[in-house]
This record gives structure tokens, sequence and C-alpha cells, in this order.
């Protein structure tokens, strides 16, 4: 059992997650959420967009309906705050406001209110992920930047790292490091795995945050930094991963990506979802950088693809079983590396990793593209997956 790493007397609130019943059509809201749009259905014959998600067209009764993109503003037409809740969830975050918006795309919705939001007022609406994988909508003040991270309920859609302890798993790369600095300028305390630090590496004289043994590759290493640190890790970022180009050993490429990530699974998410519950700033998050070609496969890089396609399958099946926590895919395309020196521009470099995973961790999204090849591929496949596939 997870203690409290201050006081190990006190036991954590148990990580509650809201009510999950949903239609398996309203699941595209959750596929827009986790990848940060505001989409609808759209019904293909009139043209008009449909809330709550349907089987046939409100206006029409066509059944061509398609998730698009939808204006995101709207105006704020009643409020309301409720104060007792017979859910777990919401008995724990009382009073919660709730309104009703009409938005501009021509729909009347029910939505989670920000506090600042005025009744009759316009609002920015935005598509997020609650703690149990669903996608809401939530009515944000139009000019309010910050507005998701000012009001304290809300944080519960996002992992903001201000505040939290978040392990870099991978130090000895420079895309590690570059997290590792991200993460501390945006007022997270970090834990920099090392792997086998006896043995030079660049950057190993100037390593941000606080430097730890952790070999992933290695089970006993990924035991003893779990026991050192599992208990106290709010967010973990694994930037370990086999992401070079060419043939190579196919047993490596499978231990630095999928059983690396299984290591994780095992001995340090536990803790992490045990502590989601957690005060303030409970446990929230799980990212793993993962090359596109698992999405994608690369013929110039089988052994990549293979190694990304299985860790990419890995924490897709885990996802589910492991709310409230967020499992984030950050996909890349090919690194600015030693490793793709002999391929030309554009290549995914440190300082846009970098700020990708802390967008996305501020944002609660749970698959983002970094790079403009990662977005180009991700793109495609959304739109025509048997196109990307046969390109």
């Amino acid at each position: 059992m997870i203690r409290h790493p201050g006081n190990p007397t006190i036991l954590p609130a148990a990580p509650l997650v809201p009510p999950a019943a949903r239609s398996r059509t309203a699941g595209g809201l959750a596929v827009a959420a986790s990848q940060g749009r505001f989409a609808l259905q759209v019904c293909a014959d009139c043209g008009r967009s449909q809330y709550p998600p349907r089987e046939a067209c409100v206006g029409c009764l066509g059944a061509r309906l398609n998730w698009r993109d939808v204006p995101t503003g709207g105006v704020l037409s009643a409020a309301s705050t409720v104060r007792i809740s017979s859910d777990p969830y919401f008995r724990q975050h009382t009073p919660w406001r709730m309104g009703s918006v009409r938005l501009d795309c021509g729909v009347d919705a029910m939505v989670h209110l920000h506090r600042d939001c005025a009744v009759g007022g316009r609002v920015s609406m935005v598509l997020k992920l609650d703690k149990a994988g669903q996608g809401v909508m939530v009515a944000l003040p139009e000019t309010d930047i910050n507005a998701m991270q000012s009001d304290p309920k809300f944080r519960a859609f996002t992992c903001d790292p201000a505040g939290r302890r978040v392990l870099v798993t991978d130090g000895r790369t420079t895309f590690g490091q570059a997290a590792a600095r991200a993460l501390i300028a945006a007022g997270a305390e970090v834990f920099l795995g090392i792997a086998a630090p006896w043995h030079p590496f660049p950057g190993q004289n100037d390593l941000p945050g606080t430097p730890m043994t952790l070999d992933l590759t290695d089970g006993i290493s990924v035991q003893n930094a779990a026991a050192a640190i599992g208990a106290r890790v709010d967010i973990i970022v694994n930037t370990s991963g086999y992401f070079r180009p060419g043939a190579g050993d196919a047993r490596a490429a499978m231990e630095v990506s999928y059983f690396a990530a299984l290591r994780l699974a095992q001995l340090f998410v536990p803790a992490l979802q045990a502590r989601a519950g957690d005060g303030t700033h409970p446990a929230c998050a799980w990212v793993n950088m993962i090359g596109i070609n698992g999405l994608v496969p690369d013929p110039a890089a089988s052994l990549a693809s293979a190694a990304n396609a299985a860790t990419l399958a890995l924490v897709r099946a885990l996802r589910p079983t492991m709310r409230p926590l967020k499992l984030i895919n950050a996909f890349v395309g090919p690194l600015d590396d030693q490793w793709h020196q002999a391929l030309p521009p554009p290549k995914t470099s440190t300082a846009q990793f970098a700020q990708a995973v802390i967008a996305a961790l501020r944002d609660g999204v749970e698959d983002i593209a970094v790079g403009d090849i990662a977005r180009h591929i991700l793109a495609q496949w959304h739109d025509n997956a048997a196109i990307t596939l046969h390109a």
C-alpha cells in the first residue's frame, strides 16, 4: 500500500473517477479531446451540428454524421452550482458549476463551467478528458488563457507540472536533458534517470534536476529506483526508445522501447495510480516518447517501427485500466541527433519535444505529434489510415 511520502501514517485519498458510462457514438468526443480539438458531429446532408452525439441527424434524419472541428465560441445562457452530489467523485469536488451554453455552431449544451464565466457573456469552449478518460465540454472565459489552471477544480482536467515531481527516464540523451530543463522551468522538481553513469556521455557535467541511476533495460535497476522514489513521483516522462534508422539489434530495440515501458508499467505506474487522488497536486500522467513509425511503419527503419509499434500497443492497451492517470503518446519523427545526420530537414529538435511535452501536460491531451513530419503523418493517418500505410 502506497502511503503519504511526508507522513507514513497518512493514507492518500482514493483515486476516484467521474461516471464513465457513454454510448459508442459518444467516444468521438474523447478522441477529439485526446487530440486537443473541439469537434462535434456534422451532418453531411444538411450541415447541421449535433449534440449530444447521436446516430441520426436531428434536422433531416440523415445517417452520415462526420466528426468535424466547429467554432469554439458561445454564449452562457444559464448557470447553476451543484452543492450536493450522490456521485463519490463529485462529492469530493463540490461546489461544482454547470451551465447551459448556446454554441456559435447552433447547438445548446450542458457544460462544466469555469468560476469566472458570467451568464449572458461570451465563453470559449474546449473538449477535455475527464479522470475517467471521457470527453466532456468545458466553458472557459473568452480572454483568460490560463483559465484551466486558475480554477483549482479545473486543474483535474490537466496535468500542469508546476509543483509536481517528475521522473525523466533517460538523461543520457539530449532529448531527456531538454525535457528535464523545460520541466524545471515550468515549476517541477525533476529526477533524471542515468543508465551506466560511469560511461561518458554528452552533457554529463551540466545535468538538470537530481540525477539518479536508472537503466530501463535492467529490471533490478528499475526496481531499486521505484523503491527509492516511486512513492514521490507525480509524472513520468519516458524518453527511452529506439529511434534509429536502418537495421540493428532487434532484441536491443525491444529492450529500450517495449520492455522499458513494460518495466515502468509494472514497477512505477501502480504507485503513480495509487496517488492519483492525493492532495492538490496528485500524481497524474505518464508520457511516452514514441516514433511515428510505430503508427505508420517506415521501410527504412523496420526495427524502430516494430519496437515503437509494440510500445504504442502496450500503452494503448493499458490506458483504460490506469485511470485516472493520463497516458500521453508524444509521437516524434526523425530526430535531430547523431543517428539521423544524413537526413535533410525537417527533423524533430530537442526544443520542439520539450515544449510539446509541457503543452500536452498543461492541456491534458493524450496524443500529440512533435515536429513537422510527425504532424503531417498523424494528420494523414487520421484522414485515411490506408493511404499512409501504402504511401
